[in-house]
């Protein structure tokens, strides 16, 4: 059996028919996934590059390389070896230039207190900076909540994650539909999942692990091709190391950019 074959559509609201990003935006209250829509329209750009960099230099170089192609870069903050707060100065600066939105992939799964402190205050000031974010919803409703509190005044997002792409998940069955019900209670401020494929109307899906090849990277993590990604319904792929650890990070960027809108294009077809 094949990665497409283990990952089809297993949810009664399976991805059936394309609809265009712009037609897209009325369904949507949040202004940041608005801008989002109208940013992937606006650059025919379905694609966010996941820097996974861990020093600044490297990432201020990925984000030159692939700025133009891209409508959203997804940062590990925490990551960076040698993080200084002017590398967030330069992050807004260059998302502004290049027009791209900014998702910190924080995954925070804590209680409602912990995570406010998480996501407004220590080194980072996460809810200044980062138009998106993410949360597990092992915690419950209330690190959505409580997320919201904080990012509300901001004009951020979140998406949470029913689904993830490495092998053994316990994410899935029962917690994938839980996650889903708590989204549909908060959708001004969540707007969508990190997901495999398509799981519930007017929310906008992210597919990580996408590959030009599929397959996996021995840790578990399993990849999928830039075209299985959006015919299973998602609407942003997101590549990491098939464009940061390439040779020529700018046409690798531009490459997975096209396959992804063409494939989305073809669907639009149909």
């Amino acid at each position: 059996m094949s990665i497409v074959d283990i990952l089809k559509p297993t949810h009664s609201s399976a991805f059936e028919q394309r609809i265009a990003y712009i037609d897209r935006m009325d369904a949507f209250s949040n202004e940041t996934a608005k801008k989002l829509l109208s940013t992937i329209e606006r650059k025919h750009s379905n694609l966010c590059v996941a820097a996974d960099v861990t020093s600044c230099r490297g990432l201020l170089e990925l984000i030159h390389a692939v700025g133009d192609h891209i409508c959203m870069l997804k940062t590990h903050i925490d990551i960076l070896h040698d993080f200084h707060p002017s590398v967030i100065k330069q992050l807004r600066e260059l998302s502004q230039q290049y027009d791209f939105l900014l998702f910190e992939d924080r995954k925070f799964a804590d209680i409602g207190n912990t995570v406010v402190s998480q996501y407004e205050g220590g080194i980072y000031h996460i809810v200044d900076w980062a138009d998106i974010t993410n949360a597990h919803t092992v915690p419950g409703p209330g690190i959505i909540r409580a997320l919201k509190k904080v990012g509300t005044k901001k004009g951020r997002a979140l998406l949470l994650l029913p689904q993830m792409s490495s092998a053994g998940t316990l994410a899935r069955g029962e917690y994938s539909n839980q996650t889903i019900a708590m989204a549909q209670d908060e959708k001004e401020f969540v707007i969508g999942f990190i997901a495999r494929e398509y799981i519930a109307p007017d929310f906008l899906h992210f597919t990580p692990g996408v590959q030009m090849q599929e397959g996996d990277d021995g840790f578990g993590q399993q990849y999928i091709t830039p075209q299985t990604a959006i015919e299973l319904g998602s609407d942003v792929i997101i590549v990491g190391r098939g464009i940061y650890r390439a040779d020529d990070m700018r046409g690798a960027a531009e490459q997975y950019k096209k396959v992804a809108w063409d494939a989305y294009q073809a669907q639009l077809e149909k």
